[in-house]
């Protein structure tokens, strides 16, 4: 059976952009593009000719999301360069396996999904199919994980760019910002998510047209690219077996890496491309960090729009994104 999603979403992509990844016995869903040389489609994975001067970007998807979240970047990022996109495991065309949590027994077949785990699989995909130095780009969740891979990859990442990075607001270490009834109540969630016949419902009720354009439509608050096309692309993943479980897995991360304390670490160059009307990462805390972080370079806020805008309003971003990933190429 094809390992990529069914027609619709599948020609999002040109055949020839798609390939598959094997790690660790897990079957990785990719696309690259572009390379700015004509001889790269001559090269072997993670070869690179002395024409190939412009660095690969690999760009990492948020929660929920898929490489083909990237579909309106690559095409046109890709005419300068290089560009990759995965799909994270347990979600997209990737393997789903079962997810373990803290105190759950080890069968030799669940994963413990988390940050470091999708970091350890995009940094593993740098160095074996792409070749490094390497830039990332990482949009929500994404981010966290680019950060948290140039952790692992050091020196051979070049920058990594944040896209409305998720700032992950339950984690246990930012609970004395919730509300009283949050901290009361904490102990009784953490038990629920554990259990998958809530978890299993829930993501039912969450996988569902009605309920994901009605999320699209507030993290897209200009409303542009919120589309039918849109919500397949979303929806085709969620039906596949096992998606359920990287959705137990990421609403049970209660204790897992926070963006800042990597900020405070890295000392590559950092840029933060923000929508200004972003509905969960407020825009202040990206402020905040190039404040506080000698890491972060620039800040670029993008007026009226939200959580996601490299798909809301992709010709503005791909022109900041060319600008960013071209000041690698002389460095």
């Amino acid at each position: 059976m094809s390992p990529f999603p069914p027609a619709g979403v599948a020609a999002v992509y040109p055949a020839q952009w798609q390939g598959l990844w094997d790690w660790q016995g897990l079957s990785i869903s990719y696309v690259s593009s572009g390379g700015g040389s004509p001889d790269l489609d001559d090269q072997g994975p993670g070869q690179r000719t002395a024409a190939t001067t412009a660095q690969p970007a690999l760009f990492i998807h948020g929660f929920g999301a898929c490489k083909e979240h990237w579909r309106h970047n690559l095409a046109e990022l890709g005419g300068s360069r290089p560009c990759y996109a995965l799909d994270l495991v347990g979600f997209g065309a990737s393997s789903k396996p079962p997810s373990r949590l803290d105190g759950e027994p080890e069968d030799g077949l669940a994963l413990r999904y988390g940050i470091d785990l999708w970091a350890t699989q995009v940094a593993t995909f740098a160095r074996e199919v792409i070749g490094t130095p390497v830039q990332l780009v990482g949009n929500s969740i994404g981010g966290v994980v680019a950060l948290a891979a140039a952790m692992q990859l050091e020196r051979e990442v070049s920058q990594v760019i944040l896209i409305d990075c998720a700032q992950r607001s339950l984690d246990d270490r930012r609970l004395g910002e919730q509300p009283p009834l949050a901290r009361i109540g904490r102990p009784l969630l953490k038990q629920l998510v554990r259990q998958r016949w809530l978890t299993a419902r829930l993501f039912r009720w969450v996988a569902r047209a009605s309920v994901v354009r009605r999320i699209l439509t507030v993290a897209y608050p200009s409303g542009d690219g919120v589309n039918d096309a849109l919500v397949d692309l979303l929806l085709t993943p969620a039906k596949s077996p096992g998606a359920v479980e990287s959705f137990r897995g990421f609403i049970n991360l209660f204790q897992d890496r926070l963006a800042p304390d990597m900020l405070a670490e890295l000392s590559i160059p950092v840029r933060l491309l923000w929508g200004e009307a972003d509905p969960w990462e407020p825009v202040d805390e990206a402020r905040r960090w190039e404040r506080t972080f000698s890491s972060v370079r620039e800040l670029r806020v993008l007026k009226g729009l939200g959580h996601c805008p490299h798909d809301e309003d992709p010709r503005s971003v791909n022109a900041v994104l060319e600008a960013w990933l071209a000041k690698a190429d002389h460095h």
